[in-house]
């Protein structure tokens, strides 16, 4: 018992985490659709309670269950964001539910599963670990995604999601194959040993084409392009607030993983992937961004945008260095906010029909709200990255980063792209101050979303004035991770 115990300590948010979602589901089931409520605010303390004992565990670096799965400085940054973005998630979905009519228990049990399995990729240490948390997180994902039942758009969103997700981890699979087949094993650490012994005449062909389809199929789970076609349809049909926790928790988790199998295993193959990263990233940016112009309905919108964003905090990873590393870390925690409290704005956004899908029924939005109308042209005006929000701050690390490593042409199309994408979140400003009213609004009546809309944007406007807490964090968490 002495020697299976402590092995068990660094993944104990995970087990208190599983435990909670079972006895949640145990609560739900027993008591029905009535403890909705109840089940989704336990399911948002049972989150900040194990964000909290993972924000509080030690920096050092600790391997359990054979160096599958290991905690770090780098791992602690990332739960806490997935855990914060899963809590908010939950909170922020509660109103939706209730004004839809389909509050359902299942619906935060879900999210604390998806959670689970995202907190698992990012600790993971091994193919197979990785693979596991990928397909926890994804199972919940695919249901949620479906989760109207009552409309086709929802039902066919959980249908695409799952088919081509099942082919991206199909993809990902086979490369773990091809590495695991000639190198011997499925373990960083190992795979680290093993392709720093080659160093001299470089890795086989096999270990270059499986790194290909493992990154390939992690690009899927991020939105980058060549690997984004799910996003914008997925975004669209899926429930409001299924949309707003696809856009941030996952992506967060899945960069992690990305982060950590090229920076950890394939450190010394940095040569093959950085084109591969360089590539998606300047694809993302601009389709992202050119997309992103076209688009009316402000879910498909929001869609492009989270694809542009990809790209700019995969200009940090392409740089393949500490700094670069910091960067995309800064980049996600801003991200999450930005992104939080611009999808707050939309789900209390409604008229006598239900919510608001397309940009130009905000028309005349700061007159009939202009608390609201605020906020929401705070988040936007970060998200394009207007100085001195915190949106500025994050895409400025990204190209100092890539800049310090010599990738000057990366930084100049990162501002390119930057340029354009502002012009879709400045017309939703435009549209929201200066044109006419085209009817009355019926906002959304739910303290707990306005406290999240207000927080938010406080951050990013308070940001500029005390930036070091995040940017410290972020360095001993990318140092955590190269050493």
């Amino acid at each position: 018992m002495t020697t299976v115990l402590p092995n068990l300590v660094p993944a104990l948010p995970e087990m208190i985490m599983a435990v909670g979602a079972m006895a949640l589901l145990m609560l739900g089931v027993f008591r029905g659709n009535k403890s909705t409520g109840q089940v989704s605010w336990l399911a948002a303390v049972l989150m900040l309670v194990v964000m909290v004992i993972v924000a509080g565990a030690e920096n050092d670096k600790i391997a359990t269950f054979g160096d599958m799965f290991v905690v770090d400085g780098f791992t602690i940054f990332m739960k806490v964001l997935v855990l914060l973005a899963s809590a908010l998630a939950v909170l922020m979905s509660l109103p939706y539910l209730r004004a839809e009519n389909i509050e359902r228990f299942e619906y935060p049990i879900l999210i604390a599963l998806a959670t689970l399995g995202m907190m698992v990729m990012v600790s993971a240490n091994d193919l197979m670990t990785m693979y596991m948390g990928i397909e926890m997180q994804s199972l919940a994902l695919y249901v949620m995604a479906a989760f109207r039942r009552d409309t086709a758009q929802s039902t066919e969103a959980g249908l695409k999601y799952f088919v081509l997700g099942a082919l991206s981890s199909g993809m990902l699979l086979y490369g773990a194959s091809l590495v695991y087949g000639f190198t011997g094993t499925t373990n960083f650490t190992v795979l680290a040993n093993v392709l720093h012994g080659h160093e001299g005449h470089g890795p086989s062909l096999g270990v270059i084409f499986g790194l290909v389809f493992v990154a390939a199929g992690l690009a899927f789970k991020i939105s980058a392009v060549p690997f984004h076609m799910w996003t914008p349809d997925v975004y669209e049909g899926a429930p409001t607030p299924v949309t707003a926790f696809f856009a941030v928790a996952p992506k967060v988790a899945a960069l992690a993983l990305l982060t950590r199998t090229l920076f950890v295993p394939f450190g010394d193959m940095a040569g093959s992937w950085q084109q591969i990263v360089i590539f998606m990233a300047i694809a993302s940016m601009f389709w992202g961004s050119i997309a992103a112009v076209i688009q009316t309905n402000i879910k498909r919108l929001m869609a492009f945008s989270s694809i542009g964003h990809v790209g700019f905090a995969l200009v940090g990873i392409a740089a393949g260095s500490p700094a670069g590393i910091k960067a995309m870390l800064i980049y996600m925690a801003i991200y999450l906010v930005m992104n939080v409290g611009a999808f707050v704005c939309i789900l209390s956004m409604r008229r006598e029909q239900g919510l608001v899908d397309d940009i130009d029924e905000l028309a005349g939005l700061s007159r009939t709200q202009p608390a609201m109308a605020a906020a929401l042209a705070i988040f936007m005006l970060s998200l394009a990255g207007i100085p001195p929000l915190a949106g500025f701050f994050g895409k400025f690390y990204v190209f100092s980063a890539a800049i310090d490593a010599g990738y000057y042409t990366l930084a100049i199309l990162g501002v390119l792209a930057s340029v354009i994408g502002a012009y879709y979140y400045l017309r939703i400003v435009k549209i929201m101050y200066f044109d006419e009213p085209v009817g009355a609004f019926e906002p959304l009546k739910a303290p707990v979303m306005s406290m999240i809309m207000m927080a938010s944007a406080i951050f990013i406007v308070l940001f500029v004035f005390l930036p070091a807490p995040l940017r410290n964090t972020a360095e001993s968490a990318a140092q955590a991770l190269l050493h």
